[in-house]
């Protein structure tokens, strides 16, 4: 038979083994979940592992298009900060209320290029006196021009030009820019539509044509916070920061917000 003795340490020596169970879950709840445009994945997996180093809280990331990142925040997915490759993707969100306009800023600017595999000498001059149909003969790569940022960028800057009625049956459509990218390095494409950063990481295409801004809209990543608490919103100041500001000039982004004193 138990005595009470014995009775009384194992309780005690349950709720330590408690309290010290229930301290680990809160330890490891300790973290911050960022959706960020697929252009943004090199330069937020830089940030991430520093930011983990200096506050030891764990950064999960998930990578995709805007608009698909958009629509899993939409459908209650565990994002706390997102990160879109246009504007148009955050005010979705924030017409549906997923952030506020006070929880957002225009963070970062990008450049369209156009892209070839490595070992073609092809250089295009993107302007109304070139003649599409001669100068592209195999597939083109971008974002899908109807939902994905880069694409719809590209749209706008071949609609401009006059070329997008003759481009658009050589079109291969992507889910992001990095699949575009992929595809160009693989040659499977001809060409590709991609952002500058993209273009700069790899080493199996060169850029063969800079878009002239007046083309397309202003190519802006809003950030914003969808759900605020105390680690989203320090991880939120963390992403406008002169450390953080520096990691995206390296990978090529133009920053938008003021640089700090």
């Amino acid at each position: 038979m138990v005595s009470d003795r014995k009775i009384k340490k194992l309780v005690l020596a349950y709720s330590v083994l408690s309290i010290g169970l229930m301290f680990n879950i809160s330890a490891k709840a300790e973290s911050v979940t960022i959706y960020a445009a697929a252009s943004l994945t090199n330069a937020i997996g830089d940030l991430e592992k520093n930011y983990k180093k200096q506050n030891n809280i764990e950064i999960k990331t998930s990578y995709a298009g805007s608009s698909t990142l958009a629509k899993q925040i939409e459908a209650g997915a565990p994002a706390d900060i997102f990160i879109s490759a246009d504007i148009q993707w955050m005010d979705y969100l924030q017409n549906k209320k997923r952030v506020a306009a006070n929880d957002r800023i225009n963070l970062l600017g990008n450049r369209l290029v156009l892209i070839t595999p490595k070992g073609q000498s092809l250089n295009v001059k993107l302007d109304k006196t070139t003649d599409p149909s001669k100068v592209f003969i195999g597939k083109i790569c971008t974002g899908d021009t109807k939902s994905v940022p880069v694409g719809k960028y590209a749209k706008q800057a071949f609609t401009n030009l006059g070329w997008w009625s003759r481009i658009e049956p050589k079109l291969v459509e992507t889910e992001d820019v990095r699949a575009a990218l992929n595809f160009v390095a693989r040659g499977e494409c001809q060409v590709g539509i991609v952002y500058a950063t993209d273009a700069a990481i790899s080493k199996d295409v060169k850029v063969a044509g800079v878009f002239p801004e007046n083309l397309h809209s202003p190519i802006t990543y809003p950030i914003g916070i969808i759900k605020k608490n105390p680690n989203s919103t320090k991880f939120y100041q963390f992403l406008q920061s002169n450390q953080a500001k520096a990691v995206f000039r390296k990978y090529g982004f133009s920053v938008l917000v003021p640089v700090k004193p």
